[in-house]
């Protein structure tokens, strides 16, 4: 079974920079498309950030795509997003999430993650 644990949460200033990291289980890592999605309080979980299986193309939300970057490593079975210039708006708890199939902008992979929480503050 595919085990997805994020790492790298916490508390940030605005301006700060902070990288999430994702590391799978259980899988090989190579065979999934990944993604990273957030969700404040009882909102909908939304797109960030998506990377194809080999990392060749990747896929941005329009407020993050000039600040934040997301990247993988396969022989070490992890996805990273780094961000950058955070804002209290980025303030939320972010998702990685994996599928074998398919890249979405949207919350359908297979396998997700527990959640790291990030917070910005002003």
């Amino acid at each position: 079974q595919v085990l997805l644990v994020e790492s790298g949460g916490g508390l940030a200033q605005a301006g700060d920079s902070r990288t999430l990291s994702c590391k799978m289980s259980g899988g090989p890592f190579g065979n999934y498309a990944m993604g990273w999605f957030r969700q404040e309080g009882g909102q909908e979980r939304q797109f960030v950030a998506a990377i194809s299986w080999s990392g060749g193309d990747t896929y941005y939300a329009d407020s993050v795509k000039d600040r934040f970057r997301i990247s993988r490593d396969n022989a070490g079975n992890t996805v990273y997003l780094q961000m950058n210039s955070l804002q209290p708006e980025d303030t939320a708890v972010y998702y990685c999430a994996a599928d074998e199939w398919q890249v979405y902008r949207v919350p359908k992979y297979e396998f997700w993650g527990q959640g790291t929480q990030v917070t910005v503050s002003s």
